[in-house]
């Protein structure tokens, strides 16, 4: 059974089907600000489930949201403080590749903006774990790096 992500019966409605089989009833307003969506809209026409195979259940209704409110203009800063309030590192970046792979472009830049701000004055090893990237320096040319740019590790905070 589809889940209904829209309130209003009268507004032409385009299914999704996430990467998990749900099946997500959205208004077309919302679904084309998702290029993705509006490309195979285009190609596949608007009376098929479209198939969103890198998006999952958990996720869609968040971004349905974020875009019902953007095509109403109650984006403010309020909303989105309290969008990723409750999420954590993992879930913001799940958000941001569901986003990615939907080339919704202002949930995309406004998750950049999150990540970035939940990185700043990290510690290059706690930016490399919540990246999951491997540091393939030596100590001895780590070592020489944070001689070199000293600058750039003033203001570090303490890892959580």
């Amino acid at each position: 059974m589809a889940q209904e992500a829209s309130s209003s019966t009268s507004s032409k409605t385009i299914s999704l089907k996430t990467g998990d089989g749900e099946i997500f009833e959205i208004e077309a307003s919302a679904a084309k600000q998702m290029k993705t969506v509006q490309r195979l809209i285009d190609d596949l026409g608007d009376d098929i489930t479209i198939p969103l195979h890198n998006v999952f259940s958990k996720e869609l209704p968040k971004i349905i949201e974020y875009y019902k409110k953007d095509i109403t203009g109650e984006i403010t800063k309020d909303f989105e403080a309290e969008f990723v309030k409750d999420l954590n590192d993992d879930e913001v970046k799940v958000l941001f590749l569901a986003a990615n792979y939907l080339d919704a472009n202002k949930l995309f830049e406004f998750l950049s903006q999150n990540i970035a701000d939940r990185l700043e004055s990290k510690s290059v090893e706690y930016v490399r774990k919540y990246f999951g990237v491997e540091n393939d320096f030596t100590p001895e040319e780590e070592s020489k790096l944070r001689e070199e740019r000293a600058w750039s590790f003033r203001g570090i905070k303490e890892d959580e």
